[in-house]
C-alpha cells in the first residue's frame, strides 16, 4: 500500500503531466508480456512520449486537479496512459503501429485532446492524419501555387519577346 505523501507525489506528477500534454491517450494494456510493455515504452520514450500506468483513482485526482475530469471516463479496468507533449499526431500513430506491427493485444480506449474526450476510433482517425511538418509543407506548397501561376502569367510574354528576338537576330545574321 503506499503511503500518502507517494500517493501525493504521484497525483502532482500525473496532473502535471496532463497539464502539459497536447495530447493524452488511454490504452488497455491487460495481456501485454513485460518484455513487450518495455520495448513499447522505449519506443515512446524516444519519440518524447511519457507512457505511465497509475492507479485510476489517483488518476482521478489528477485528472481533476488538472482541469481534465473527461479522462474519468475512460478509467475503467487496468489503464496505461501515452502523455504526447509537441505533436498529437505522434503519439496515436506510435500506439497503433505498434499495434498493427506486433499483432499487440494492447487497446486504445480512448483519449483527451485539450479539453476534448477522443473515441478509440477518433484516436484511429487521428493516427492516420499526416506528420505536422507534411501538412506544413503541403500548406506552403498550396501558398506557393498561385503564386508560380502568377509568375509564369506574366513572364510568358517577356520569354515570347525573346525568342522572336532570337529569331530575328538568327534571321538578320543568316540573311
Amino acid at each position: 500500500m503506499l503511503k500518502k505523501e507517494k500517493k501525493e507525489q504521484i497525483i502532482d506528477e500525473v496532473a502535471t503531466n496532463l497539464s502539459r500534454c497536447t495530447i493524452a491517450i488511454a490504452t488497455d494494456y491487460r495481456g501485454l508480456s513485460a518484455k513487450e510493455m518495455v520495448q513499447l515504452r522505449r519506443r515512446l520514450t524516444e519519440l518524447g512520449i511519457e507512457y505511465r500506468v497509475v492507479k485510476n483513482t489517483l488518476t482521478r485526482f489528477a485528472a481533476e486537479r488538472a482541469g481534465k475530469k473527461q479522462l474519468e471516463a475512460l478509467l475503467a479496468g487496468p489503464v496505461a496512459i501515452a502523455f504526447g507533449y509537441d505533436d498529437a499526431v505522434k503519439p496515436a500513430q506510435v500506439l497503433r503501429e505498434h499495434i498493427r506491427s506486433s499483432g499487440s493485444v494492447l487497446q486504445i480506449k480512448g483519449g483527451v485532446l485539450g479539453d476534448k474526450l477522443l473515441t478509440a476510433e477518433d484516436i484511429s482517425a487521428l493516427a492516420t492524419l499526416p506528420s505536422r511538418e507534411v501538412l506544413v509543407a503541403r500548406l506552403v506548397g498550396q501558398l506557393q501555387a498561385p503564386l508560380q501561376i502568377l509568375h509564369d502569367v506574366l513572364s510568358a510574354p517577356l520569354c515570347e519577346l525573346l525568342n522572336v528576338m532570337q529569331a530575328r537576330i538568327k534571321q538578320v545574321e543568316g540573311g
